[in-house]
């Protein structure tokens, strides 16, 4: 019970999509699971983390253990290196 937090802080998905870049950062193989369902699945309410998919800018920073379960993982990989310079990040 001591490592359970006392005090957290909640974000609404309708808020969290007002927002003008969204940035997730996701690490560990425990979040590979949610990051495939992100970036590869459908919209759902089962994974709250697919409506993402539905702003028009955001920003996923992975390590390999969450990107272990992307099925293009290579293909991400080689589009953000040759992304045009005006894309920034």
């Amino acid at each position: 019970m001591d490592k359970v937090p006392r005090h957290s802080l909640t974000q609404g998905i309708g808020t969290i999509l007002e927002a003008r870049h969204l940035l997730l950062v996701a690490q560990g193989s425990g979040k590979a699971e949610a990051v495939h369902q992100l970036v590869e699945g459908a919209v759902s309410a089962m994974w709250p983390a697919t409506a993402l998919q539905l702003h028009p800018h955001v920003t996923v920073l992975l390590d390999e253990a969450a990107a272990a379960r992307l099925t293009y993982a290579d293909y991400y990989r080689d589009a953000y290196a040759h992304k045009p310079e005006w894309q920034g990040f």
